[in-house]
């Protein structure tokens, strides 16, 4: 499994993000009531729902990363990404996608890009046809795997970042230049 690092990266955002959102839902449900039809209460349980089986997902690729649960992971990705770049495309740069349950995070293209990013690579572990667990995937990496997952929770920690934190100082420049 060559992308099996950005593989691991990708299930670690999906359970960070479904953890969050499923306790926070309100900017995500702001962000999709503006897609579907529904009332902002109705539409924050929907995200609870789904941000908890997004997590599941994160969980169940992560400990069996089999083709169907990596599938599942690229699917989700790819979604991700054609929303975030609907919200980005509907409401420009300071639009918010409420990914991680934080207020006002707005939606950029660097966001796109790591979602499609992180599709590509769950979709290549999904077609490398994995089986076992993941610690038997560890175990055939150096040191059974402790660099990887190292470098793998530092990649999903700057991927957060860049999601979250450096989209927040852009929407703030952006601002600010607009307002002269």
């Amino acid at each position: 499994m060559e992308l099996i690092g950005p593989y691991l990266i990708a299930c670690t955002l999906l359970i960070v993000a479904g953890v969050s959102k499923a306790a926070r839902p309100g900017d995500t449900s702001r962000a999709l009531t503006g897609l579907v039809p529904v009332s902002q209460a109705r539409m924050a349980r929907v995200v609870r729902v789904g941000a908890v089986l997004e997590a599941a997902l994160g969980v169940a690729a992560l400990v069996a990363p089999r083709p169907a649960t990596a599938l599942a992971a690229a699917l989700s990705y790819g979604s991700f990404a054609v929303v975030v770049g609907y919200l980005r495309h509907r409401g420009g740069a300071l639009a918010s996608c409420g990914c991680f349950g934080t207020p006002d995070t707005p939606a950029t293209m660097l966001h796109v890009v790591i979602n499609a990013g992180l599709a590509v690579a769950a979709g290549a572990v999904a077609l490398s046809r994995p089986s076992g667990t993941i610690v038997s995937v560890l175990r055939g990496q150096p040191l059974h795997g402790l660099p990887l997952v190292a470098a793998s929770a530092l990649g999903a920690w700057l991927c957060f970042l860049a999601v979250t934190a450096l989209a927040e100082l852009q929407g703030v420049r952006r601002a600010a230049e607009a307002s002269g």
